[in-house]
Parts: C-alpha cells; sequence; structure tokens
C-alpha cells in the first residue's frame, strides 16, 4: 500500500511575497553550493512522517502570519548546517505555487499539514489579484485574507 500523503507548514522569517521566497533560495543555494543548487530548506529534527511527505506532500510557507503559497517537496535527508551541526535538509521542487490566503497564528519549526486541511491553489486570475493595489493595501488586504 502506497504512502499517505502529508505536507509541512512552515514560517517564513522575513519574507513578505513568494517572488522574494524564490531569490532568497536562489540566493542560499548559489552561496552554498549544497545539493546540486535546488531550493531547500534546514531543519533540527527530521520529520518523523518523512515518507508521506516525499509521497506527493509540500512545504506551505506562511509569510508575515498569511499563509500564501506552497513549494513541492522532492526530497529530505541528512544535512550538515555551515557550522558543521547535524540538521535535515528538505530538497524543494519547482517555483512557489500560490494557494488560498489563511491568517495562521506564529508558531516554532514547522507543522503537519494534512491534505484535507491544505489551502487550495489559486487559478491564473486569482493569483493576480489586488496586483494593482498599492503594496500596503494589498498587504492588509492579504493579512485579512481578502485577496
Amino acid at each position: 500500500m502506497a504512502d499517505a500523503v502529508l505536507h509541512l507548514i512552515k514560517l517564513c522569517v522575513g519574507v513578505t511575497d513568494p517572488d522574494v521566497l524564490v531569490l532568497r533560495q536562489a540566493e542560499r543555494a548559489r552561496q552554498t553550493g549544497a545539493h546540486g543548487g535546488r531550493a531547500f530548506l534546514r531543519t533540527k529534527q527530521c520529520p518523523r512522517r518523512a515518507a508521506e511527505i516525499v509521497a506527493g506532500g509540500s512545504v506551505y510557507w506562511v509569510m508575515s502570519g498569511v499563509l500564501r503559497c506552497r513549494q513541492a517537496v522532492f526530497d529530505i535527508v541528512a544535512d550538515q548546517r555551515d557550522d558543521g551541526a547535524a540538521c535535515t535538509a528538505v530538497l524543494l521542487d519547482g517555483p512557489p505555487v500560490l494557494v488560498a490566503p489563511r491568517s495562521v497564528r506564529p508558531f516554532q519549526g514547522w507543522r503537519y499539514l494534512t491534505p484535507q486541511d491544505a489551502p487550495r491553489d489559486l487559478a491564473g486570475d486569482e493569483a493576480g489579484a489586488g496586483e494593482g493595489l498599492p503594496v500596503a493595501l494589498r498587504r492588509e488586504l492579504l493579512s485579512l485574507c481578502l485577496l
């Protein structure tokens, strides 16, 4: 029997927009040379349910208190931080996919997210909602989950 699919939800500290996430991931991959240039995140603990995540899960990113996008998980592997400390790398596959925004309370580390609780992906027209608005207004509408 195939493993069930499970997702992770993670805070994206200091990033307010999926485009900035892409730039930071590319810069990190370039600087570290780790994982063949693939986007990744490092975490202290390996998810106990890693097989379910690798079986088709994603990392859902929370930006400024709002769940904004997701990235598919390619693999979860043992890794090492720049200071030599052991950790786990979650290797990501592809650019972020915008999802229906949802407010999320702060938490530490990551949490599991079931497919039933995951927000839906936004279609092309929905993904560009509010693009002509001033940045501050768009950010406020996103925080209220109105965009």
